[in-house]
């Protein structure tokens, strides 16, 4: 019977030393879960506030952002809706891209078969835009005024333009 009280210790040692094994080691792994969650979360909200600057500064020079060119055409033009207002704004200059000729305000001529229309605009505030053009092979920037009248029409005056040469391989 000593013998049999002896197997049982021993058999009931072990299997709290593999328990506290087992418990030891899920516990260091569970912190060193946690510490990874802690710095991955850490890390994202430095990636996120670092991206959050980043269109801050891409947004630094938009009629979207710019209080003061926002009231002035409110008090000018009682314009209510800013961002209909720019679409407005963007489909007026979108739409000399259907001349045969191109639009007229990429201050470029038509190459061959090929005409210079705006891709894309960004209004700046409540006087200026600036637009990329192509025809497909070379690509440029515009710099242009825009003015709305009382009757709400648009017109545009291009300021400076810019066509990159072309690339060479």
């Amino acid at each position: 019977m000593r013998k049999s009280l002896f197997l049982y210790l021993f058999i009931i040692a072990v299997l709290m030393n593999v328990f506290t094994y087992k418990y030891f080691t899920s516990k260091e792994s569970s912190e060193q879960n946690s510490t990874t969650t802690e710095s991955t979360t850490a890390e994202s909200k430095t990636v996120v506030d670092s991206l959050t600057n980043v269109i801050q500064d891409i947004n630094a020079f938009s009629l979207e952002n710019n209080d003061r060119a926002q009231n002035y055409l409110f008090e000018s033009n009682k314009i209510n809706d800013i961002p209909a207002f720019a679409e407005k704004v963007k489909q007026a200059l979108f739409a000399f891209n259907d001349s045969p000729e191109g639009n007229k305000y990429t201050d470029q001529v038509k190459m061959g078969n090929q005409k210079f229309i705006i891709n894309s605009v960004k209004l700046l505030n409540h006087r200026w835009i600036i637009a990329n053009y192509s025809n497909g092979e070379l690509w440029g920037e515009v710099m242009l005024k825009y003015f709305v009248d009382d009757k709400g029409a648009i017109s545009f005056e291009i300021m400076n333009s810019y066509l990159y040469p072309a690339v060479l391989n």
